[in-house]
């Protein structure tokens, strides 16, 4: 079965060489039942570790079966291991953490065998060797006889050729060896059993052959009792290990242990907490460096605001609107946003009081009124106002109930003054801050939302008139053939200036022919009008309904229906606001696949901190790198020390015919559970604040400018970091052979 020629083994430490054992000469076969022995540092355990492959041998040639051994590699070891030896340590290498019944079963798991069919096998064993009452208690808490019936057991089961016993009796008392080595003998019959002892007295009416060792030579190798060598040698049966059985036992390594899985998730938690921290303060430091711009055409700069067209151009219809506000993100939808960036002043003389603010629906006013009450009619409004603002510092009764003559600053509201009443205030904290230090706003009902919009159309398109063959602009800061609406004057007809008369060679304007024709960004229209009148200063009021000739001569006035079917049109762009900015890019996607082109309105300001926040994307980027690496190896040198104690284990598992591949990814996964379970404590932990049943501030700041995609990218990046820290892990406690690595630990 096995045959030594002339095969010895030589240490290699620091240029020194030191001899393990010299031209041993040996033939083992099966049925036997060896003994070597010998004094201490002879060599024997050398011997044994070479005979059962957990060491190598630098001179002459070992034969297993026939087969020459001196060019195997550790992998080839690996596979003989597998096939053909179980150990027996004299420190039993059994799992502390592990019950009777898992230290059995582990060498069957890591041998291929699925779950299932294991169980009856490892129970027979266990009650073979007498430990049947003791299946479920940890081998912690065995006496050393219970143990080493453990550590036979465990060999036994993997049912191969050779047994191979270092010492098995070393830690035992008189009684429990008797009972080991009776074990031993009772497996021998038809296999190869190799026991190392210095006591030869407790082996030696079992024994078939004595080898007696001296200084690294064999100076006795005696035959005691002739045996029947079986005509067949049977390996073990072992399949590769199953995915199952590896994710089997990395859960049962991480928990089996609390003091070490506490420690580790500890490690990973940290690790957690410093990646997403340190991610969202830079998202932080980005977002207010966003915020600060400006945009000249855009004032309302909310950060929930999206600015949407349809991209077929068209004006939105109410099922587009429809579409838009099913969308979970959306807060709500300003369909006309133009108001969203004009302002208004209102005064009133008599108090001395002038505000000015923007202009917002009454509907989306969600604040708690100081005093007064919601509009409910056409010129009425509420007012929102700093608290400390002078012109309210006696209290809301100081503008409330009042009249307020009102002028746009962006659309002419045709030379006359208009009046609205503040119906109810809000008074707010100085701290509040609005854009432009536009500090009212005015809520107000959608029929004066109407109107204003058609006034800010009129405002923001390119008005002119065809007359006498001949274009004149509309311009609000000249009366000159400015358009005007006039409930005096009939539909289809004009009221002009008799000093129209002279573009005319008859002197006459009456029942000429009138083209008024308007253009903005989102469309064209046109009217055609017949003049059916011409004015003086003396029939101006009874002609056109306006009281101020001197500010509107020159004018052209048009019934008020013809005028506003020139500006009340369907809305062309709006404005989305979504519930919380975080989700801007998700509803902008969303907007696109309804056909609809969308940008957020601050990738419209105008920021001169642009050189500052890509300083800032550059300095995240490597303090990221910086402090992932750093954590990398912080992390590494903490896990190591953990797992330190954990090295005689993964060796153990390699002895007991586990590859070195498969070794290393029971790690990856008892790693990769350990580093899960911390993330998605602390998820769980975040969750519990974003319901609100927890409220701690640092959480509210990830929530806030952390998204879907950070989270599974850090996860991800915590995965490879666990994954890299066993891999070079693994690579440190497997860099040498089996025996080699477990004695440096022992």
């Amino acid at each position: 079965m096995l045959k030594l020629k002339d095969v010895s083994k030589f240490y290699y430490n620091k240029g020194l060489i030191a001899t393990g054992f010299t031209k041993i000469n040996l033939e083992l076969k099966m049925g036997e039942f060896v003994v070597i022995t010998g004094e201490s540092g002879s060599g024997k355990s050398t011997l044994l570790n070479v005979l059962s492959g957990l060491d190598s041998y630098e001179e002459g040639e070992m034969y297993i079966n026939g087969e020459e051994t001196s060019h195997y590699t550790e992998k080839d070891f690996e596979d003989y291991r597998r096939k053909y030896i179980a150990n027996i340590f004299q420190s039993f290498n059994l799992v502390n953490s592990y019950t009777v019944y898992q230290n059995v079963e582990l060498v069957m798991l890591l041998n291929g065998y699925k779950k299932k069919q294991v169980k009856q096998k490892v129970l027979d064993m266990i009650e073979k060797v007498g430990l049947t009452e003791f299946k479920n208690t940890k081998v912690s808490k065995l006496s050393g006889g219970q143990k080493q019936r453990v550590a036979i057991a465990r060999a036994m089961i993997k049912e191969t050729p050779i047994i191979v016993a270092d010492e098995p009796t070393g830690n035992l008392d008189s009684a429990s060896s008797k009972d080991v080595i009776e074990l031993l003998k009772k497996v021998a019959k038809d296999r190869l059993v190799i026991v190392v002892t210095h006591n030869i007295e407790q082996v030696e009416e079992y024994a078939t052959r004595i080898i007696k060792m001296h200084d690294g030579r064999i100076i006795e190798n005696k035959e005691i009792k002739k045996v029947d060598i079986p005509e067949k040698v049977e390996e073990s049966k072992y399949t590769k290990i199953t995915i199952a059985n590896k994710y089997r036992l990395g859960i049962r390594n991480t928990f089996n242990i609390v003091p070490k899985f506490l420690l580790l998730f500890a490690v990973f938690l940290f690790i957690t907490v410093a990646l997403l921290s340190e991610y969202a303060s830079f998202r932080q430091t980005e977002y207010e460096a966003n915020k600060a711009g400006y945009n000249v055409y855009f004032r309302d700069l909310s950060e929930e605001r999206i600015i949407i067209k349809k991209k077929d151009k068209t004006a939105f219809t109410n099922d587009d609107y429809e579409k838009i506000k099913k969308l979970e993100t959306v807060n709500y939808v300003v369909k006309d946003d133009i108001t969203l960036d004009s302002g208004i002043s209102i005064f009133n003389d008599e108090m001395g009081i002038y505000l000015y603010g923007d202009v917002k629906e009454a509907t989306s006013y969600n604040g708690n009124l100081t005093a007064g009450r919601m509009p409910e009619n056409e010129n009425e409004v509420v007012a929102k106002i700093p608290e400390d603002y002078y012109y309210v510092r006696n209290g809301a009764e100081e503008v409330l109930d009042k009249k307020f003559k009102i002028q746009n600053q962006n659309a002419t509201y045709n030379g006359e003054e208009r009046e609205i009443t503040i119906v109810g205030i809000e008074l707010y904290e100085e701290s509040e801050i609005f854009n432009y230090g536009r500090n009212t706003k005015f809520y107000v009902t959608n029929e004066y939302l109407d109107e204003y919009r058609k006034e800010l159309n009129q405002n923001y398109s390119k008005i002119k008139s065809l007359f006498a063959g001949k274009y004149y602009e509309s311009n609000p800061g000249n009366p000159y053939f400015r358009i005007m609406p006039s409930d005096k004057v009939a539909s289809g007809t004009a009221v002009v200036s008799d000093d129209a008369n002279y573009l005319f060679k008859d002197n006459r304007a009456r029942n000429k022919e009138l083209k008024i024709e308007i253009e903005n960004i989102y469309y064209k229209e046109e009217l055609n009008l017949k003049v059916a009148n011409t004015y003086t200063k003396n029939s101006f009021t009874r002609l056109t309904g306006y009281k101020k000739y001197d500010e509107n001569k020159g004018g052209v006035f048009v019934n008020k229906e013809d005028y506003t079917s020139l500006f009340n049109k369907p809305s062309y762009q709006s404005s989305v606001f979504v519930k919380d900015e975080k989700d801007l890019e998700e509803t902008v996607l969303k907007l696109e696949e309804l056909g609809i082109s969308a940008r957020p309105v601050r990738e419209f300001k105008v920021n001169e901190g642009k050189e500052i926040l890509q300083i800032i994307k550059i300095f995240k980027l490597v303090v990221t790198v910086v402090l992932i690496l750093a954590l990398f190896f912080i992390s590494y040198f903490i896990i190591r020390i953990i797992l330190k104690s954990r090295n005689v284990y993964f060796t153990t598992l390699r002895m007991l015919g586990a590859t070195n591949k498969n070794v290393k990814r029971i790690l990856d996964i008892e790693l990769f559970i350990n580093s899960s379970i911390a993330y998605f404590s602390f998820i769980i932990f975040i969750l519990l604040n974003k319901l609100e049943i927890l409220n701690i501030e640092f959480i509210k700041t990830l929530l806030k400018f952390l998204s879907l995609r950070e989270y599974i990218l850090m996860y991800i990046i915590l995965i490879i970091m666990s994954w890299l820290i066993s891999r070079r892990f693994s690579k440190r406690i497997f860099k040498k052979s089996a025996i080699k690595t477990y004695n440096e630990e022992v």
